[in-house]
């Protein structure tokens, strides 16, 4: 039997779904004084959000056919670097051009090359607006002294920036702003229902997916930030949200194959890039129409291997790295039937479904992660006029958090709170500010100084931090939080005892515990099993045999963590 409703909330305003819509939504509300409740069904940024190229960039694609996404995108890159300058990383970009046949330049090929030159020119009139470097030309000579690793035999090549960022911490550091004025954020909540008063919109009942308790929420407006999900949700209250969804796969690579970005052409002569993230490096990305489940995605090993050869073609090298792992999301476009896939705008568009007979319920759809914040401005304005709220959005002026100030260098954090000095820079990069409040969490208890992932610098403190202060609940929040297992050995070393830390967190059952490693160890497999070949293939047996065979949650078996 489900649980009984145990209570009944009123917001001004509910959000549904915790994607970067949907949080930067929350967080924009809560700043204007809107009683406001956001929920979500898994996690922060577990679909759409966490799943692009991790890139606040300004859209160069879009330059010729949508040049408001570009000049938007751009705009709102300048401000999230102001709102949270420790998370962004800058990325310079090579365009390297071959010719069709190598030794045999054509008239073509080098009409390519100037028309590249033109076109980013025409892009370095938005780059002020994102803080980038204007374009460059090189030379083949140039371009080789830069990147060896490209291939031999260019015509040369153009040059641009753009903006690395976890998407994951900025999700989370936007429900976390949110919280910090007086929003209500739950996570691992589903919608059942929408209630309805007449036509009108008026709330939903929810159930804790944790424990199984439902509640009902009355809200004076209620927002679909559902990405993907959007249509369904929309269902629930008898309206029809059209979205054409594009299925974008990456692939991360084990180690940085550049220092650069660089972008290569595919067989089909769309443009693919590879570029360094934190460690690794990522490759991407597919664009293809998906018409399953979003919640059922899956990658094939033909779609990993379009990736790898367009890479190839530029940078050969890409065959020595190993492939960690293969993952998918799904893009909410716009609805339009005709174009090609890559040649669908990523506009956005804001729905009042007043006029479909559900006043009080508004979809948002569309849109890209790098204009997120101006996107949940035009969302809150127009909830702000429905509610008669006049208060001006300034989530372009106050920082997330950890962005207030900048980050103690990592030797000073390192000396000062005896962590290893790489562990202490990558706390200062997700968490900024903030990271020194972090580690402080090891001055009463300091075996939370110890590094729980070698691999991504992960600290014992970092993990208890995010699952007190961060909404983290199970071993997958932490992995997105702080990249628990996403380094090169996949959680072979730090899946355990991370889950040792957790059970004692939350005061888990033993059993409880080793449900969370499984579920995570599952999770990685879905990422790994399109790639498994050569090594990858007896480190996928390497972290079965460990967990499947020994359970090693601590020193113990089942004994607490300490």
């Amino acid at each position: 039997m489900p649980a009984k409703i145990r209570r009944v909330r009123s917001y001004d305003l509910l959000v549904i779904g915790g994607g970067v819509n949907g949080t930067g939504i929350a967080r924009d509300a809560a700043m204007r004084g809107l009683s406001t409740m956001l929920v979500e069904k898994k996690d922060f940024a577990a679909g759409s959000s966490g799943a692009n190229s991790g890139m606040i960039h300004g859209g160069i694609r879009y330059l010729m056919t949508d040049p408001q996404v570009t000049r938007l995108a751009c705009l709102d890159s300048g401000y999230i670097q102001r709102i949270a300058p420790h998370l962004l990383f800058r990325i310079p970009f090579l365009y390297p051009v071959q010719p069709d046949r190598p030794g045999k330049p054509t008239l073509k090929d080098r009409a390519l090359l100037y028309g590249a030159d033109c076109y980013f020119e025409a892009y370095d009139r938005y780059q002020p607006l994102k803080n980038g470097k204007p374009h460059t030309r090189l030379t083949d000579d140039e371009l080789h002294e830069l990147e060896p690793g490209v291939i031999a035999g260019t015509l040369g090549a153009v040059t641009m920036d753009e903006y690395g960022i976890d998407p994951f911490r900025l999700c989370t550091l936007n429900a976390r702003s949110a919280a910090g004025h007086g929003a209500t954020i739950r996570n691992h909540t589903q919608v059942l229902r929408l209630l309805r008063d007449g036509p009108a919109v008026t709330g939903a009942e929810l159930r804790d997916l944790r424990n199984g308790a439902t509640e009902e929420v009355r809200a004076r407006c209620v927002f679909n930030a559902g990405g993907p999900w959007a249509p369904k949700i929309a269902a629930l209250a008898n309206v029809e949200v059209k979205i054409r969804p594009g299925k974008g796969v990456h692939v991360t690579l084990d180690r940085r194959l550049s220092n650069y970005g660089i972008i290569c052409r595919a067989v089909d002569n769309r443009d693919v890039f590879v570029m360094p993230h934190e460690d690794s490096s990522i490759i991407g990305t597919t664009d293809d129409d998906f018409y399953g489940d979003p919640d059922e995605l899956s990658v094939t090993r033909d779609e990993v291997e379009y990736l790898l050869q367009a890479v190839e073609h530029t940078f050969p090298a890409v065959r020595q790295a190993r492939v960690l792992r293969a993952w998918a999301g799904v893009r909410p476009t716009v609805f339009k039937y005709g174009p090609l896939e890559d040649a669908l705008s990523r506009d956005h568009a804001i729905l009042d479904h007043r006029r479909d007979g559900a006043p009080g319920f508004f979809t948002i759809i569309g849109g890209k992660l790098a204009s997120f914040r101006a996107m949940a401005e035009e969302a809150v304005d127009r909830v702000a006029r429905e509610l008669g709220n006049s208060a001006p959005c300034t989530t372009h002026r106050e920082a997330l958090p950890g962005g207030e100030a900048p980050p103690r260098s990592a030797d000073e954090l390192s000396h000062e709170h005896v962590v290893p000095t790489f562990a202490a820079a990558r706390i200062s990069y997700r968490h900024g500010a903030e990271a020194e409040r972090v580690l402080r969490l090891a001055e009463e208890e300091p075996e939370l100084r110890a590094v729980a992932c070698p691999c991504e610098g992960v600290t014992f403190a970092e993990l208890a931090f995010s699952l007190r202060e961060e909404f983290a609940d199970s071993l997958g929040d932490l992995r997105r939080r702080c990249r628990l297992a996403m380094g090169v050995c996949q959680g072979t070393r730090c899946a355990g005892p991370s889950a040792a830390l957790l059970q004692r967190e939350r005061r888990l059952p033993f059993e409880a515990a080793v449900a969370e490693l499984t579920a995570l160890l599952d999770e990685r497999w879905k990422g790994n099993r399109t790639v498994l070949a050569g090594e990858a293939l007896p480190q996928a047996e390497l972290l079965q045999g460990t967990y499947f065979t020994t359970g090693a949650l601590s020193e113990a078996g089942g004994r607490p963590w300490r």
